[in-house]
């Protein structure tokens, strides 16, 4: 995978005022890759820990490993 695609889709990430983001979301930071591209690219993020997997039990999302506390976020949107 391009280290050029894998440094647009953190970019983008680091850009969002959000913390959890669809994987749907990640491929409008590489718009000209297909799907299964995006995924390889994004999976291999995860596995070096530049992004995390969050699931809610339903929904996958990704983001920072960095991005603090999801619960304490969460509880203070509700």
């Amino acid at each position: 995978m391009s280290e050029e695609e894998k440094q647009r889709i953190m970019d983008w990430v680091k850009q969002q005022k959000k913390t959890k983001h669809y994987f749907s979301d990640l491929c409008k930071a590489v718009p000209e890759m297909k799907m299964m591209q995006a995924k390889k690219v994004v999976n291999e993020l995860v596995n070096e820990g530049k992004l995390k997997y969050w699931s809610s039990g339903s929904t996958t999302m990704y983001m920072l490993p960095s991005a603090g506390d999801v619960d304490k976020e969460e509880k203070g949107m509700n």
